[in-house]
């Protein structure tokens, strides 16, 4: 009973409540049985929360009360990434910078979920404040790829990609700041949206940075990810770059026209291309129109976004200077006690990113670097707009290649042109969505990869139309 539980979808998992096939309670304690067996050897969660039956129960009750008018995640289970906020809960952001906070208010997307009546299983690894792309960057562990236990699972939102992947449960929540929803959805065979910038708020996410950060949903199939975006949609007066509710567009494009810029993809491998064709084919034989775009600025997108990200981080994590909340390590004096405190609170590749953002904005600096980059930016929304006028979708890789073993990207910049395909959406705050096609075979391994689908601000239905036709979900 507990196998068949955690195989089913979200989707599943409400039609059974409502027949009164299971429980919320049978089927969060079938969870909580899973990961009690595979947590230990994969690290997706930090911490299981000890109330997610009391949960269950609370849910099941509702249940009976409202029976078919009951929200469609009533009672279903749902992992949280570490740099959300629930309240009384820790939130550490995989730091040991915020190793003992706890969260005094719950973030927008978890009050939604809140309402809806979800059941919180506990809070996932990630890479420390969602700095990295495989999840090798957390200060309590590397996460592993359910896949390939040799492999990372993608990063930074790692933690809540194993654990769906690893049936520990149904859907998840993550953050993607340049990827890192859609990267980690790709090397573990899920199916992960960015959505449009300001569709959910960030109202209690951790800030990395700000006008890139996104919390967006992580399903192994098209309706959960949709059913999990819808939930936590719109607009909230704790985050003024929410767009209004009635920005939303759900009609989907009736023309099929899918737009790949060529002299981009050729960035991936040889098998990530020929998977990529092999989904365009399939695409094509259900009525999509395959043509070749000029993208001209998306090989810039990455250095553009190394630069703006990194600025944006040494301002947020500015206040982490262990005198408010956070790691406090004591001084002989006022400034030793910060240097103390940041340097024992956050890891290496934080502190490279925070070096890096200061440096950029730095005096003498600032016009040749920061300026230049959201320039850029401005060319790569002009340069979108032009395809768009063409197309409905433009489509990538996902990632360059299958998932690489834990260890094997010790140089921090080839870690960074894992991000190459992901960076144009956050850094233009349109919607993309990665979609699980087909496996390739890497060192003799046969494992999952992705293909990516970009389309205009508020067009995530469009997404989600095409990511069912290439899964021939209905």
């Amino acid at each position: 009973m507990n196998t068949d539980l955690t195989e089913l979808s979200a989707k599943e998992l409400a039609v059974g409540y409502r027949a009164k096939e299971f429980s919320a309670t049978d089927v969060v304690g079938a969870y909580l049985s899973q990961i009690e067996k595979e947590n230990p050897k994969l690290n997706a969660y930090l911490e299981v929360f000890d109330d997610a039956l009391l949960g269950a129960k609370a849910a099941d009750k509702k249940l009976a009360e409202h029976g078919d008018s009951a929200h469609p995640l009533l009672g279903v289970p749902i992992a949280v990434k570490d740099n959300i906020l629930i309240k009384g809960k820790r939130a550490s952001a995989a730091s040991k910078m915020l190793e003992n906070h706890v969260a005094t208010y719950d973030a927008t997307a978890i009050k939604k979920l809140k309402e809806a009546g979800a059941v919180f299983l506990g809070r996932t690894n990630m890479d420390e404040f969602a700095f990295g792309s495989s999840t090798e960057h957390s200060a309590f562990g590397v996460t592993k790829n359910p896949h390939d236990t040799e492999r990372v699972p993608g990063g930074s939102s790692g933690g809540s990609a194993a654990a769906v992947a690893a049936h520990l449960a149904p859907i998840a929540l993550g953050s993607d700041t340049c990827g890192s929803i859609r990267q980690p959805a790709s090397l573990c065979g899920l199916v992960g949206l960015k959505p449009t910038y300001g569709a959910v708020s960030r109202s209690g996410l951790i800030a990395m940075g700000s006008s890139l950060d996104q919390i967006g949903p992580l399903a192994r199939t098209v309706g959960d990810a949709e059913e999990l975006f819808n939930a936590i949609r719109g607009q909230d007066p704790l985050d003024a770059t929410t767009l209004p509710n009635e920005a939303r567009s759900t009609k989907h494009e009736a023309r099929k026209k899918i737009g790949v810029p060529r002299a981009f993809v050729k960035d991936a491998s040889e098998r990530a291309r020929t998977n990529f064709e092999k989904a365009l084919e399939a695409l094509s034989k259900k009525g999509y129109e395959i043509v070749d775009i000029e993208f001209p600025s998306a090989p810039y997108g990455l250095a553009a976004y190394y630069i703006v990200m990194p600025a944006e981080v040494s301002t947020n994590l500015a206040r982490f200077d262990g005198m408010r909340y956070g790691l406090h390590r004591e001084g002989a004096t006022l400034l030793d006690e910060y240097k103390k405190s940041r340097a024992e609170g956050f890891g290496a590749e934080t502190k490279r990113r925070i070096i890096l953002g200061t440096y950029v904005l730095s005096s003498g600096y600032y016009d040749s670097y920061y300026r230049k980059a959201t320039a850029l930016r401005s060319v790569i929304a002009e340069d979108l707009a032009r395809a768009f006028s063409s197309v409905s979708y433009i489509a990538t890789p996902t990632t360059p290649d299958a998932a690489f073993k834990i260890g094997e990207k010790s140089d921090p910049v080839s870690m960074y042109l894992e991000d190459i395909f992901a960076a144009p959406a956050n850094l233009t705050g349109i919607p993309a969505i990665s979609v699980p096609f087909g496996t390739v075979v890497r060192d003799g391994k046969e494992l999952p990869i992705g293909v990516q689908f970009m389309s205009p601000k508020c067009t995530e239905q469009s997404l989600f139309a095409i990511a069912r036709d290439l899964l021939n979900e209905s």
